[in-house]
């Protein structure tokens, strides 16, 4: 997909991602704020429960309490997929990666703005909680590396393509 349609829907394709993600992500949220008292734990599954924890940290309660430590981060990580989604919208599937992190990212700056700290609420042994916005950055970082991957290894391909047709061995 090149041109600026190809990039229209791109851009569209990782909107939408976004915008399921939000959704998904606050009213699972709501669900718990309403349902279950902080604190509170209900096993569902073997080993799965639902919770309702407050972390004012990040991914997982890291750097719990950092303030602006937070905000930086959490600002860099985005300019810096912003930057590669902008400079890459050709890629195949960047447009994925790229709503599941906008859209986790701005799930859980919802809930810091409005409450001060994120709402989390699945639970499993021996792992913080986390909740939708946690699992769609998770998996983003995950099927962005499988892009940027995807990328290098048709890259070089193409190179031992060429290399091949010019009768070049490596």
């Amino acid at each position: 997909m090149t041109g600026a349609s190809g990039h229209g829907r791109t851009l569209a394709r990782a909107s939408l991602v976004l915008v399921v993600v939000v959704a998904l992500d606050q009213l699972t949220k709501a669900l718990v704020r309403g349902g279950i008292d902080i604190g509170d734990e209900d096993s569902i599954l073997p080993g799965v429960s639902l919770v309702h924890v407050r972390n004012s940290g990040v991914a997982f309660g890291a750097f719990s309490g950092g303030g602006i430590i937070v905000v930086a981060l959490v600002a860099a990580a985005l300019a810096a997929l912003l930057f590669y989604f902008f400079t890459h919208m050709d890629k195949r599937l960047v447009w994925l990666p790229t709503g599941m992190l906008l859209g986790g990212s701005i799930g859980n700056i919802i809930d810091r703005v409005r409450d001060g700290a994120v709402t989390d609420f699945v639970k499993l042994p021996a792992w913080p909680a986390f909740n939708v916005a946690d699992i769609a950055i998770t998996v983003g970082v995950i099927v962005l590396l499988w892009v940027i991957e995807q990328q290098d290894s048709a890259s070089e391909s193409e190179g031992e393509a060429r290399d091949a047709a010019d009768g070049r061995t490596g």
